[in-house]
């Protein structure tokens, strides 16, 4: 079926399906199928002008399409890199997001554990004992503790 399917695609084949590709890729955007829609392109363009001067039979223009779209991705991921670096990389990192932050005691830190409620929760805190009310800043997170210091 897929092999009947590209010796039937033809000339415009190639068009429209880089016109499709692209269109995706503008509803769905993300640099991925951008690079296939200009392959399929580039494919149909070359079809057209070297079609009638040389056989250039569907099993080569399926081979151009995929040597062009391999090309195509790694020249785009090369070129228009991808940066790892998150706009907010503490997002979903909500114990890293206090880390200097300044809150009061609820409770006083006896034996080095208290609490301590900032902005909507209450947190567990480590840190010197301390009387409730006095004013502390967080200096680290671990997965369920606040450290916490005197505020200066």
């Amino acid at each position: 079926m897929i092999i009947h399917f590209l010796s039937q695609l033809g000339l415009w084949g190639w068009f429209v399906l880089g016109l499709v590709l692209l269109i995706l890729e503008i509803m769905a955007p993300g640099f991925f199928f951008i690079w296939f829609g200009l392959a399929a392109l580039v494919t149909g363009g070359l079809a057209f002008l070297l079609g009638s001067i040389i056989g250039f039979g569907w099993q080569v223009q399926t081979v151009l399409f995929l040597i062009l779209a391999i090309s195509f991705v790694l020249a785009g991921r090369r070129f228009f890199g991808f940066n790892d670096q998150q706009e907010e990389p503490l997002l979903n990192r909500r114990g890293d997001q206090l880390v200097g932050q300044r809150a009061t005691l609820n409770e006083p830190i006896v034996n080095g554990r208290g609490r301590i409620h900032i902005n909507d929760t209450t947190w567990r805190v480590r840190g010197p004992d301390l009387p409730a009310g006095t004013e502390v800043r967080v200096v680290s997170f671990d997965p369920i503790t606040l450290e916490v210091e005197v505020a200066i």
